[in-house]
């Protein structure tokens, strides 16, 4: 069928790298966040490069791993790219969680950086 499409090229390379710096040193991630960056990480909002780094940081786990089970990458009209993570994490020595995340990245100066994250842990609860 050919190569993939290109915004699935850039997608798989930025959750490839980005799950590579959250697993080995989470305080590089600023990196690909810039100053107008929002995160939603379970409900809670943080805006800024700064404050999203401090938080990812701040994560109470010494060690972990993710482990991506599916990626979908998708182009918007306006020349961004939006892609949702579905995968599980080990966390320490937490048993392994599943964990879901959407991402939308835009093209800035010629370097792909994240605009938007939202993260939620994949737990089932209907008690």
């Amino acid at each position: 069928m050919g190569d993939k499409p290109i915004w699935e090229q850039i997608g798989s390379s930025f959750i490839q790298h980005y799950y590579q710096l959250f697993d080995n040193d989470r305080t590089q991630l600023g990196a690909i966040y810039i100053d107008a960056s929002c995160l939603t990480w379970e409900g809670q909002q943080f805006q800024g490069k700064a404050a999203i780094v401090e938080k990812l940081s701040s994560l109470p786990f010494q060690k972990i791993q993710h482990s991506i089970i599916a990626q979908d990458h998708q182009p918007t009209p306006d020349s961004c790219i939006i892609s949702m993570v579905v995968g599980q994490l080990k966390a320490d020595e937490d048993p392994i969680m599943g964990f879901h995340q959407m991402f939308l990245l835009k093209n800035i100066n010629d370097a792909w950086v994240c605009t938007n994250d939202m993260f939620r842990l994949a737990l089932h609860n209907f008690g």
